[in-house]
């Protein structure tokens, strides 16, 4: 399981630090891809497998299930982690994602995301007055 919030720089050459926190769950390669509002998701090969098997099992001629498909595979990329802790992102994720200098990483329990500063600032606004009902409604008549 990934958690916690890290603050990391990207450098001139577009590589961030993986927390050390991170490191070895995620192996010796992994996969990074487009994620939603504006993230980048990083997913454990095994973690991976699981998302490819689930999206080969939709109908191609659901027009809904091949956009996601096209979205997420062609922003998807192999990674490894250099000596120093780092990885690169891509130039076409960078611009998804609006990353420039400042980026939090995140743990979402199963992955592991990237956000620009202001893109996780602008999340954490929108939803921090209404967390109390979005958690009320995904676990209603659970005690």
């Amino acid at each position: 399981m990934f958690m916690g919030e890290y603050w990391h720089n990207l450098d001139d050459k577009n590589r961030i630090v993986i927390p050390a926190a991170y490191r070895a769950n995620l192996g010796e390669t992994f996969i990074i891809t487009r994620g939603l509002e504006k993230c980048l998701y990083i997913y454990t090969q095994s973690e991976w497998q699981k998302i490819v098997d689930k999206l080969a099992s939709l109908p191609f001629t659901k027009k809904d299930a091949r956009i996601f498909i096209r979205s997420f595979f062609s922003a998807a990329a192999n990674c490894t982690i250099d000596r120093q802790g780092r990885i690169n992102i891509t130039s076409n994720q960078l611009e998804y994602a609006n990353l420039e200098k400042e980026c939090v990483i995140i743990g979402a329990n199963d992955r592991v995301e990237i956000w620009s500063k202001a893109n996780w600032e602008e999340f954490n606004n929108l939803y921090s007055e209404t967390l109390e009902n979005v958690a009320e409604h995904l676990f209603n008549g659970e005690e």
